[in-house]
This record gives C-alpha cells, sequence and structure tokens, in this order.
C-alpha cells in the first residue's frame, strides 16, 4: 500500500467508499439483486440474467436482443447467454424477424407466461416486506429522489442512458431487479 507524505493511503486518497453514491448504489443493488433472487433461484431455477430477460419480456411483450439489452442495461452477450438457457427451459422461444433476418426475437411462452406470474407475485411480495420498514412517506420519498437522480443522470451523461432502467421502473416497483 502506498502512503503519502503524512503516512495515509495515497491510493484513493479523499473518496471514501462508504460515502461515494455510485459504491453504495451499486452494493445495494446487488445486495437486493441477490436477496430476492435466493427466492426464485432454487424454486424455478433461474439466474438474475435469466429472470431481468422474462421481466422485460413478461412486460414488453416481443423484443429483440438489442432491445433487452437496452431496457435490462445489460450487454448483448449475456442477453444472448440468458436467451439461450430461457429457451432450453421452455420459457422462450426465439424467431427470426421477418423483416429482418439477421434479427431474433424473443417472447414468452405459455409456460414462460405462468413462471413469470408466480416469480413477479413472489417478487412483489418480497418488496413490500422488504419496503415495510419505510412508512407511506418514506417510500414515496425514495420513489421520488430515483426518479430525480434517473433524470439527472440523463441530464449529466445526455440523452438515453438511462432509457431501459426508467423504463423498467416505469413498469411499476422494480421487481424485475433480482
Amino acid at each position: 500500500m502506498k502512503r503519502n507524505a503524512s503516512g495515509k493511503d495515497s491510493a484513493g486518497a479523499g473518496l471514501r467508499l462508504e460515502a461515494f453514491l455510485p459504491y453504495r448504489l451499486s452494493v445495494l443493488a446487488n445486495r437486493v439483486s441477490a436477496a430476492l433472487a435466493r427466492r426464485y433461484q432454487e424454486r424455478f431455477g433461474l439466474s438474475i440474467p435469466e429472470w431481468r430477460v422474462m421481466a422485460v419480456l413478461g412486460r414488453c411483450g416481443d423484443l429483440s436482443a438489442t432491445e433487452l439489452a437496452q431496457r435490462t442495461v445489460m450487454d448483448k452477450v449475456r442477453i444472448t447467454r440468458a436467451a439461450q438457457a430461457l429457451a432450453r427451459k421452455g420459457l422462450i422461444e426465439r424467431r427470426r424477424d421477418p423483416g429482418d433476418q439477421r434479427i431474433t426475437r424473443h417472447r414468452l411462452t405459455r409456460r414462460g407466461r405462468e413462471v413469470h406470474a408466480a416469480i413477479a407475485a413472489l417478487a412483489l411480495e418480497w418488496e413490500r416486506r422488504f419496503l415495510e420498514g419505510l412508512d407511506p412517506r418514506e417510500r414515496a420519498c425514495l420513489w421520488d429522489l430515483l426518479g430525480r437522480l434517473e433524470r439527472r443522470l440523463e441530464e449529466v451523461e445526455g440523452g438515453d442512458v438511462a432509457e431501459g432502467a426508467r423504463d423498467a421502473a416505469s413498469s411499476a416497483t422494480g421487481a424485475a431487479g433480482g
């Protein structure tokens, strides 16, 4: 470990991770996602990326890999792997776009819709219990602050950086997160 002249750690001088918003948000999001994932992984055998793809397809219907990547904020390689696994499990079907054979479209099968409904109910119940620690005013404030931060990120980064996340958040309460 490098130390500066005063003997303090010079690597990351001035950066206290516990007070750095991106770090705190990332850690919390990962912990929340993992906690929710434990509820559906054992019962349904789905990974977090697989559930995210299913959640978005359940909300938006027929989508391409590019559209899924935008809405889940995951890279296309992860989308492709998740979609292949979901297709093997009979939860989604993949087909070529009739208008452009280079594009693969994805949608839930009947079984996929049933599993989606079961996990969505489980996720919403988990979220309800998780947020019990906040009173209604605090929950409203939390949603307001999240929306403001998303809009601010768009202002700072320009354009549609958070479009997928914003679309997911507007779909309800974030049940797709885990």
